[in-house]
């Protein structure tokens, strides 16, 4: 079973509970939203009424009410690759072992690309890479209620320059895919079970490709999740995409109609095609 966000004629974030390809939807959850508003327990309950088929668009799993947050250095990979681009590494290793995490805003609905729509890297810097990463789905009462995947998308070359420029390398129209569905937190694996594979494909071969999983993450999702709500208010819930663990070598950028694939084990494959992001009108 999946949650799945489908565009219909009447609802373009349409919530639905997914079996073996079949969407269907409940009365009482038209949109993500309203399951976020739940307890865990009471989402559970809900999901199991009856209810009736629909046919849809697959989209970003996401609402226009529900922000999506980063966390940032919560691997040893990724600190290791912050400091290789970075001008002022030491700013990414005392972050990776501070108690305080890295947290940034990273987009909406309206940045945020689903599974096939393509993803962007900015026309103004000289490489970009994916960041793979496990998103996890909180609704206002600080429950987990299920697992996505996430592309967070990165301007190399801006972040390397000034870690300042963080919001500028992070936040643009097609820097983050998400999908393809959400998966149950009750259905997914153990974290040293859920495996994140990414590979980039270029003219049909493969030109970067690795692996960790959600175990060797540095922190816990409790710990992140504590510091995310300090003295903010997400009455909506909130999506965070937990890190990466896995970032290309300094020799590898991404080009215009790459193809990126993300991996979860129990949770899902995300595929997007890569476009330039050029000056909007």
């Amino acid at each position: 079973m999946k949650f799945s966000i489908l565009r219909t004629e009447t609802n373009p974030y349409q919530f639905a509970v997914t079996v073996a390809g079949q969407h269907s939807i409940i009365a009482e959850l038209p949109t993500l939203t309203q399951a976020m508003h739940m307890k865990l327990s009471e989402l559970k309950a809900v999901i199991e009424k009856s209810s009736e088929s629909i046919t849809g668009e697959l989209v970003a799993p996401i609402a226009p009410e529900i922000e999506l947050w980063g966390a940032g250095v919560t691997y040893l990979r990724s600190r290791d690759a912050r400091k290789e681009e970075s001008g002022v590494p030491d700013v990414y290793q005392r972050v990776y072992e501070a108690d305080r995490p890295e947290l940034f805003f990273k987009g909406s609905a309206v940045r945020t690309r689903g599974t096939n729509q393509p993803v962007g890297i900015r026309y103004d810097s000289q490489a970009s890479v994916p960041e793979p990463e496990v998103a996890i789905y909180i609704n206002r009462y600080r429950e987990i209620i299920g697992y996505a995947i996430c592309n967070d998308m990165t301007a190399r070359t801006i972040e390397g320059e000034n870690p300042l420029y963080l919001t500028q390398a992070k936040i643009y129209v097609g820097s983050t895919a998400l999908g393809p569905d959400i998966t149950p937190v009750w259905l997914v694996p153990e974290a040293n079970d859920m495996t994140i594979k990414a590979k980039i494909i270029r003219d049909a071969a493969i030109v970067w490709e690795a692996q960790t999983s959600l175990g060797s993450l540095n922190r816990t999702l409790a710990d992140l999740i504590s510091y995310l709500f300090r003295c903010q208010d997400f009455p909506h819930g909130v999506i965070l995409s937990t890190g990466t663990g896995i970032v290309p070598p300094l020799d590898i950028s991404l080009n215009e109609n790459d193809v990126v694939e993300i991996d979860v084990a129990g949770v899902g494959k995300l595929t997007n095609v890569v476009e330039v992001i050029q000056e909007r009108p």
